[in-house]
């Protein structure tokens, strides 16, 4: 089945491309469980220190999941707008550019050439190639808008999210010679990226996937998308708030902060929720029962990981203690996995078949993906919660040494590194069947 609009093939080397780097952030994340559980001789610590493989880690996810979100756009575009991309070309000097760029930044960590901030360790020159990167994207896409002369709430969420993320990245650019002022616009770049921008992104495209699988009425999605930006104007920006107690901000801002993040990812799972009761009342049949399914496993583990997870250790009294702590990594594994990870593999199961052209793809392997990486990334939450459960209070309620917190977490890191490597037999379970989707006669039997 041909694609309604040529330009939409664009977006297949960005799917590509963040399918590889996903890979890679998995064995990296491998190797630092390892870090935790074993003793490391000390040559290859010296060749590869924590702090480098923990920024290679984290940075291929935001470049993995930033690039999912581009190939996303550039296909929904087209169908959104009913016009082809503005310019082709641009998107594929844009891909080219911010791999370059990334593939540079990483290569320079391992040789020590690193801005030094957790997730913004990009140095300052590679920092003006991905405002260029994002520039050129935001052209592109505005351009393909405009053109269109039709505006829709999809568009201007969508939109609207990718603009807040390019201006919160320029927070980044300057130096800042006072680190409370430094790291208090540190936070307005991740937490708004994360809690904010990438929030608006994904209700976008989780709206978009609802009506072209359930012909839910439009207007059905697009009431929640109101939802989702009223909460991010005036609680994902407010959320940011349980992160200024601990640069020396007034204290009520715990408390602010830490009741309005966790409503964020509320209207999505609203939507998905809204979408089914209109699916059982009409009795519409679903076109795509593994796009709906990861599109419902990313509502729940997204609510669970930012909502539930985050909302239980950022309440005043207990983020206290648990600030940095492994529960926080626990919280970021979740939702991280539940809100973008899923958000990027729903799309890309319902991309990919119409770029190589299949109508009806078998979708057993997918399936069995689903359920593999989702159990996974959850048990492993539960290992990282035990870990700082016992890290906070060997800590910060004993009082005892870091060293001491260390020994006690080795099992719980020893078992994280198994299920490091189970994950990722799930991830390349995933990326060989997008790679070799084979067609199926209809998508109830595959299933």
């Amino acid at each position: 089945m041909p694609l309604a609009y040529p330009s939409q093939r664009v977006a297949y080397p960005y799917f590509v491309v963040a399918l590889l780097l996903f890979v890679l952030q998995v064995i990296v994340g491998i190797w630092l469980a390892l870090s935790y559980a074993l003793t490391i001789p000390q040559w290859l610590v010296d060749l590869l220190p924590f702090s480098t493989t923990r920024a290679v880690h984290t940075n291929l996810l935001v470049l993995w999941l930033l690039l999912g979100f581009m190939g996303s756009t550039y296909f929904m575009a087209p169908e959104e707008t009913e016009r082809e991309i503005y310019s082709p070309t641009l998107a594929y000097i844009q891909l080219l550019l911010l791999v370059g760029t990334g593939v540079t930044a990483l290569a320079g960590f391992v040789f020590g050439w690193t801005k030094g901030k957790p997730l913004l360790e990009i140095p300052f020159p590679l920092d003006y190639l991905v405002v260029v990167g994002a520039l050129i994207f935001l052209f592109n896409v505005g351009m393909t808008i405009l053109r269109a002369r039709q505006w829709t709430v999809i568009q201007g969420s969508l939109f609207g999210g990718l603009v807040f993320l390019a201006v919160m990245y320029l927070f980044n650019l300057p130096f800042y010679a006072n680190l409370s002022i430094d790291w208090y616009y540190w936070w307005w770049v991740i937490h708004l990226w994360v809690e904010g921008a990438w929030e608006l992104v994904a209700a976008a495209l989780t709206a978009w996937i609802l009506i072209k699988i359930t012909n839910v009425p439009r207007a059905t999605v697009e009431k929640w998308l109101y939802v989702e930006l009223g909460l991010f104007l005036f609680t994902g920006i407010a959320g940011t708030g349980h992160h200024y107690y601990w640069l020396g901000a007034p204290s009520y801002w715990l408390w602010v902060g830490g009741i309005f993040s966790a409503l964020e990812p509320v209207p999505i799972l609203l939507m998905l929720a809204d979408a089914w009761h209109y699916l059982r009342n009409r009795r519409s049949e679903i076109k795509g029962r593994l796009v709906f399914t990861y599109a419902v496993g990313m509502a729940i583990l997204h609510f669970v990981g930012a909502g539930v997870w985050g909302f239980a250790h950022t309440l005043p009294q207990i983020n206290y203690y648990t600030h940095g702590s492994q529960i926080t990594v626990a919280h970021g594994h979740l939702a991280f996995f539940g809100a973008y990870v899923l958000l990027n593999l729903t799309f890309f199961y319902y991309a990919m078949p119409k770029l190589k052209g299949l109508t009806l793809f078998n979708e057993r392997r997918g399936n069995i993906a689903f359920w593999w990486l989702s159990i996974t990334m959850s048990v492993m939450t539960l290992a990282f919660s035990v870990a700082g459960v016992l890290q906070t209070h060997i800590e910060r309620i004993m009082g005892l040494g870091y060293m001491t917190a260390q020994a006690q977490m080795r099992l719980s890191f020893a078992i994280l590194a198994v299920l490091g490597v189970v994950f990722l037999g799930g991830v390349l379970l995933t990326v060989v069947d997008l790679m070799t989707l084979r067609p199926g006669p209809s998508a109830k039997e595959a299933a």
